[in-house]
């Protein structure tokens, strides 16, 4: 059979059915997106690729128990579980992270410069990025997780939605709020980020 016309539901029935190489298939399928999503979230290529490892591991060891219900949304799923193999390492890892400008969340707020930097303008960038950091961190969990999501990760706001098993209206409302939130928090603490 041909692994590339097969779709994700046939290849989770063949291997559950005996076929070890359906699984091999419907990893290699999904493997760019989502190995792609974490090495965005983690900007570590090794840390990427034992997380990566650590999410199709948990995930063939939950279809192998029988928990996963097939609902035609395998790469939402498969998302859902490295979104939060990543939070659980950013957990572990809490005190020692270092933040980049963009797991920052610097562009949020459209303040990215593409001029060489000089000293100076690393050392501000460098600051304003733990403020945007810390203000992201002070968002509600959902509010948060859309944010992430959506500019750290790059997904449209369906997938957010398919993701967070919410509506589009839903996720495209904690956005909204999410940057009212981020604006009112730095005008509170006179933060200037450019």
């Amino acid at each position: 059979m041909n692994g590339q016309i097969m779709s994700d539901q046939v290849l989770l029935t063949s291997y559950l059915q005996g076929d070890k190489s359906a699984i091999s298939s419907l990893i290699e399928r999904h493997s760019r997106r989502v190995r792609d999503y974490i090495r965005m979230m983690v900007k570590d290529g090794d840390t990427a690729e034992d997380i990566f490892q650590e999410t199709f591991i948990k995930a063939v060891r939950v279809i192998d128990e029988g928990k996963y219900a097939d609902s035609g949304k395998f790469l939402s799923w498969i998302l859902r579980i490295a979104h939060n193999q990543v939070i659980d390492y950013f957990r572990a890892q809490k005190q020692n992270r270092q933040v980049n400008e963009s797991a920052a969340g610097y562009n949020v707020l459209g303040t990215l410069r593409f001029a060489e930097r000089t000293v100076e303008d690393k050392m501000v960038s460098e600051q304003i990025e733990r403020d945007v950091r810390a203000l992201v961190e002070l968002l509600p969990d959902e509010q948060r997780e859309v944010v992430m999501l959506r500019y750290f990760s790059g997904l449209s706001f369906k997938e957010i939605a398919e993701q967070t098993n919410v509506s589009i209206n839903t996720a495209l409302g904690r956005m909204r709020y999410a940057l009212i939130n981020l604006r009112k928090m730095i005008q509170e603490k006179n933060l200037i980020l450019c």
